[in-house]
């Protein structure tokens, strides 16, 4: 049985891309894929290695039943573009970071995490640290837009 690997990839691994594998995780468990559809999540930054994502992450998530109580930041190795079929950045200063240490052959794995989500008008998930309780809804709203486009796309690829 094929499995499918997804990566999301954010600055330091405690808001977005936590809040992103989250997300996506109790889509896929909804779907019934659990199993066939493996994620995770890192920083392109060492910051906060080992730490729990951020409190307010945590509680806006779990404001919508999404507990990231069990994730722990890490960073992205170079050895995560082999293991991983999708290597989702939340924004474009992510994917040019990727991208230098990224080997030719995997760079198109590499993609902003909001292309799948064509509807929307903007590409990237805002970084929420520094400002108030709004940007982690609103990289909620984002996210959850981003994880069902996804969820299609490796849909397709699996049957």
């Amino acid at each position: 049985m094929q499995e499918i690997k997804v990566i999301f990839v954010c600055m330091g691994n405690i808001c977005r891309s936590p809040t992103a594998q989250g997300v996506f995780e109790r889509l896929v468990e909804q779907a019934g894929l659990t199993g066939r559809i493996h994620i995770d999540s890192a920083g392109t930054h060492a910051y906060h290695v080992g730490e729990k994502p951020d409190k307010r992450a945590t509680q806006a998530a779990a404001g919508r039943g999404i507990d990231l109580t069990g994730q722990r930041a890490r960073r992205f190795e170079t050895a995560d573009f082999e293991r991983f079929d999708y290597v989702l950045a939340m924004d474009s200063s992510n994917v040019d970071d990727l991208m230098v240490v990224c080997p030719e052959h995997h760079q198109d794995k590499v993609r902003l995490f909001l292309d799948f989500a064509a509807e929307l008008s903007q590409s990237e998930v805002p970084d929420p640290y520094y400002g108030g309780p709004q940007g982690f809804e609103r990289v909620l709203d984002l996210v959850e837009e981003g994880a069902r486009a996804l969820l299609v796309d490796i849909q397709r690829r699996l049957d």
